[in-house]
């Protein structure tokens, strides 16, 4: 009997070569949300513009008298809303002074009451939103009423009352202690929704479990990982305090008149509107671009730092 034939077996050549896909990138750095927020914003044409604006009003307001020599309490009435002229590139006020000049000095006033307000509502909200998301309980019931006391009261009204009664004191540091004192109870919302977030998360259970106390988990873990929104809500809150003061300065209750800023030169022109309204303009101009420039940069940043918005684009 004839023995059975036998088929060739055929077998497949093995591929020595590395798939890229599984290779491990040992020199890459590793993803974070800030390192993944970076990348995002530096594509973007608007973060540039915005950043590039918000650094330029900060450089004008730190050193105003690179901008100009012109003496911006040097008013000669003789030259009352007259226009342009050599030297004064924005013409006069009805008192004779300088436009483009006290646009320059006014920013120096309208930034450092924004920035120290900011700050000060900041420190307040962190402290406030922080105990209370972490620790919970009856801390947390305490704080969020008192919270809840601040966020009802609006903010402006509260700074008509204290420099009204502080009348006799009225300078950059009160307008400031005045709207930052009351303007923390939304940024203390924020940091407690994302302590209450971070807290659950497998490496403040691991610090726990090494014995670490609540405290320093607080501060070591909890606390760096939820400064994110911190940092978006303070740089629209920036904006929202420049605003507050031109509006505290325009209405005759914030800084007084011998001080300038922006919303003083928009108050005081405001009577010359129909004949000389460069001077009411020009200050507005520099106003709307600043708060322009610091809710851009907010907001970018905010999308950046938010990865569902990043994957909607």
């Amino acid at each position: 009997m004839p023995e059975p034939t036998i088929p060739p077996h055929y077998v497949a050549p093995v591929e020595t070569e590395t798939i890229s896909v599984d290779a491990v990138r040992v020199s890459e750095k590793p993803s974070n949300l800030w390192r993944d927020a970076w990348r995002d914003l530096r594509r973007r044409p608007l973060f540039w513009f915005s950043l590039v604006l918000a650094l330029l009003f900060i450089v004008v307001a730190l050193f105003p008298f690179l901008f100009t020599s012109v003496d911006p309490r040097a008013c000669d009435l003789t030259y009352g809303n007259e226009g342009p002229a050599a030297g004064h590139i924005l013409g006069y006020t009805f008192q004779g002074c300088d436009i483009y000049s006290r646009v320059i000095w006014g920013a120096q006033t309208s930034l450092a009451v924004g920035i120290i307000s900011t700050l000060l509502s900041a420190v307040l909200g962190l402290i406030m939103g922080a105990l209370a998301g972490f620790y919970g309980g009856w801390l947390d019931a305490l704080l969020s009423r008192i919270g809840d006391i601040f966020f009802a009261i609006p903010y402006i009204l509260a700074a008509v009352v204290v420099m009204t009664v502080f009348s006799q004191y009225r300078s950059v540091w009160t307008l400031a202690f005045a709207i930052g004192g009351f303007a923390w109870a939304s940024t203390a919302r924020v940091v407690r929704a994302e302590v209450l977030r971070v807290r659950q998360a497998d490496f403040v259970m691991a610090s726990k479990a090494l014995g670490q106390s609540r405290f320093k988990i607080l501060l070591r873990h909890v606390i760096p990982n939820a400064i994110a929104p911190l940092l978006v809500v303070s740089t629209l809150a920036l904006a929202a305090a420049i605003v507050a003061e031109a509006t505290l300065s325009f209405l005759g209750v914030g800084l007084g008149s011998s001080v300038m800023s922006w919303g003083n030169d928009i108050s005081q022109a405001q009577a010359s509107l129909r004949v000389a309204p460069t001077a009411l303009i020009y200050p507005s101009i520099a106003l709307t671009l600043a708060v322009l420039a610091f809710v851009t940069l907010g907001e970018l940043i905010r999308d950046a730092l938010d990865p569902k918005a990043r994957a909607q684009r």
